[in-house]
């Protein structure tokens, strides 16, 4: 455990003082801006609800104010947040291999378990910050929103918040999973990366897309990765009065069985991505 704990203070000095850190960090939160806030804003500040969305014009700034935050933070994880987390962590353990990194920690250093372990909590530490981060982020914003529309400051019920902020760690954190497993499988950032996009924004959007010509394949497809995570942000957006139609968000699991399986996902992966640098990579 004090090697585990060395590695991880080691992993998360580099993740700090790594550029790409921020700038992941800056997409996510510039998207979150942008597709919750800025465009919202400007459709209802112009008048034409139908340029963002449709619906009303009441109903766009109700989506923008500190009610609807838990709706906003979780909505944009199933496709955006998720593949940023995927290609961070996905970054993080290729180069840890491209740059030689592991090669000197795996032949000199803690060894491969605590080696690894201190990795993948270090991505786990940024994800909570990131999360953290945002859903500071969102109240803020939304407070601001309140504020110059001269609309009254009514929270969040917190218990939505809360189940919100986990959610969004969840699916944040099942994509990172996925990551590191990529990063490990492949040995490098480049294709693990692109397999990770690959598969979160082409193939699980085809086989949604064909599921219905093949009897049984609905049931399979609804419980892929992204389907899942899409399912509880629709759950969870839902409960706390989320509008409809974002990208990414799904029905087609209740939040109970899509949070199961998410969790399955992240500790099958963790655990496929330790076994694989456990009886493959150099002792």
């Amino acid at each position: 455990m004090n090697a585990w704990s060395h590695s991880t203070r080691a992993e998360l000095r580099r993740l700090m003082l790594w550029p790409a850190t921020w700038v992941l960090g800056g997409v996510w939160i510039t998207l979150l801006f942008a597709f919750a806030y800025a465009f919202p804003y400007i459709a209802y500040r112009s008048g034409d609800a139908d340029a963002f969305q449709g619906g009303p014009t009441a109903e766009l700034l109700a989506s923008m104010l500190p009610q609807a935050a838990p709706a906003i933070l979780i909505q944009g994880t199933p496709m955006f947040g998720g593949a940023v987390a995927m290609i961070f962590a996905a970054l993080t353990v290729g180069n840890a291999y491209s740059w030689g990194t592991w090669k000197t920690v795996l032949t000199q250093g803690p060894g491969r378990v605590a080696a690894a372990g201190g990795t993948v909590t270090a991505i786990g530490v940024c994800v909570a910050g990131l999360v953290l981060f945002s859903t500071v982020f969102t109240l803020g914003l939304s407070s601001l929103v309140a504020g110059i529309e001269s609309q009254a400051l009514v929270w969040p019920d917190w218990g939505d918040m809360a189940a919100s902020v986990g959610g969004t760690a969840l699916v944040l954190g099942m994509w990172a999973a996925g990551g590191v497993f990529l990063g490990v499988l492949t040995r490098g950032p480049a294709l693990s990366v692109g397999l990770g996009l690959l598969w979160t924004l082409v193939v699980e959007n085809l086989l949604r897309g064909v599921s219905q010509l093949i009897d049984g394949m609905p049931a399979v497809v609804d419980r892929l990765p992204g389907s899942s995570a899409g399912s509880l942000a629709g759950a969870l957006s839902s409960a706390a009065g989320g509008a409809e139609g974002t990208p990414g968000v799904l029905d087609a699991l209740s939040g109970p069985v899509a949070t199961g399986m998410l969790v399955g996902y992240l500790v099958v992966f963790v655990a496929l991505a330790l076994t694989l640098i456990k009886r493959r990579d150099v002792a």
